[in-house]
């Protein structure tokens, strides 16, 4: 059968009907609490000692009975219901479903377990109750090494639900960090470019918004107070130690495009909410983000360049620019890189420069892949930075200049 079937609609019988008028009802629905009862008692039955033993076949450990899975895949829809949520909390269902994700096999199974919890903890009271609770924790995060797509999907809904509710952000995001199995894993979710697992990269899409005014950028802040620091550690890590690392191919631009557009884009609006507070600068970092923005500047250039042997009279012959889609989200990714490479270019102190000359992170090569991006849009940035240059490296800046002549005549 579909590995995917539409949840049934409810059914009532009149033995059905005799218990809700006589208020079986849960909340305001029509669902019934003594069937929901039962589908629970089912579950634990599933994963309890004595079933595990008796259920020695695999298979039936891996499989679910139709009937049972229809049972079970009511629940999950009923879930989005605020009182049918509210109640499976209350009689500690979220307790059966972790117990299932942490005894079951059967991929489906847990498939719809996390799934159901993710419905649940759309409502905050539930999403903090589920947060806070460290074993549960634990059990969701190590869904992330799933090897089954529909369970990684679900669990990647869940989590992300839990991140966008700035009261228990900071738990989930150290919990990933301190977990260097789970980090790897959401290194591969966000990098993967399975239309499935896109949920990571939609999360920071809606970040997006914060980096386009000075107003928006601050609201970004005052959405997650307590967790701006956590998640610049977690995107710094991903920027510096895996995406578009040095000896990656430059077409792998293409696989991380959109994902890398969304981590700019959101650590840009931090840096410039920091800055806008006065918040304690740390040089430190600068010099790993400019060698990082700089090599996907330089992966770009070379993904756009045509073949040398390429003619435009054949129609047939493949291009490094892919589609119009792609070159439209490479562009989003050019822009995002640029802006917030200007705004570190134009806070570095001359000590740093002299640092980033000397470990590699700056020299003529990559500074002119930069200033080619930057130009003219950020000429007054570029200007302001060779002046710092030449107090470092004369001989470096008179080069840039002479490669770069609209800079040279502003200096």
């Amino acid at each position: 059968m579909d590995r995917n079937p539409s949840p049934p609609p409810p059914s009532c019988s009149q033995e059905d009907e005799e218990d809700l008028a006589g208020g079986d009802c849960i909340g305001s629905t029509v669902y019934s609490k003594h069937w929901l009862f039962g589908v629970l008692s089912g579950l634990i039955q599933i994963v309890t000692p004595e079933s595990a033993k008796s259920g020695s076949d695999d298979e039936q450990q891996m499989e679910l009975t139709e009937e049972t899975e229809n049972e079970i895949c009511r629940v999950w829809d009923m879930s989005m219901d605020e009182d049918v949520a509210l109640f499976l909390q209350e009689f500690k269902a979220p307790d059966i479903f972790m117990g299932v994700l942490a005894k079951s096999r059967c991929p489906r199974l847990r498939e719809i377990c996390v799934g159901i919890l993710g419905n649940m903890a759309c409502f905050r009271e539930i999403c903090v109750s589920i947060s806070s609770c460290e074993d549960h924790g634990q059990v969701l995060l190590q869904c992330l090494c799933d090897s089954d797509p529909p369970t990684l999907l679900e669990t990647s809904r869940l989590l992300l639900t839990c991140l966008s509710q700035a009261e228990v952000a900071s738990v989930w995001v150290e919990r990933i960090r301190e977990h260097p199995s789970i980090y790897a894993s959401v290194c591969f979710i966000m990098s993967s470019s399975t239309n499935g697992l896109k949920t990571w990269k939609g999360l920071m899409f809606t970040c997006t918004s914060y980096s386009c005014s000075p107003q928006q950028t601050m609201g970004f802040k005052q959405l997650c107070p307590d967790t701006a620091k956590e998640t610049w550690n977690l995107l710094f890590d991903l920027v510096c130690h895996e995406f578009c690392q040095v000896g990656d191919p430059p077409i792998i631009l293409q696989e991380q495009k959109t994902v890398l557009a969304s981590v700019f884009s959101v650590m840009s609006a931090i840096s410039a909410s920091w800055a806008a507070q006065e918040h304690p600068k740390r040089e430190e970092v600068d010099l790993p983000l400019i060698d990082s923005l700089i090599r996907v500047l330089q992966n770009m250039e070379h993904c756009q360049k045509k073949p040398e042997n390429s003619t435009e009279s054949d129609p047939e012959e493949p291009t490094n620019c892919g589609s119009t889609q792609d070159e439209f989200h490479m562009k989003i990714l050019k822009d995002i890189s640029c802006e917030f490479l200007s705004n570190i270019f134009q806070e570095l102190s001359k000590e740093t420069v002299a640092q980033g000359l000397k470990e590699g992170q700056l020299n003529k090569e990559k500074c002119s892949c930069a200033f080619q991006s930057l130009l003219p849009l950020y000429s007054p940035v570029v200007e302001d930075f060779v002046k710092v240059l030449r107090e470092v490296d004369k001989a470096l800046a008179e080069d840039l200049e002479d490669s770069f002549p609209s800079v040279k005549a502003q200096t």
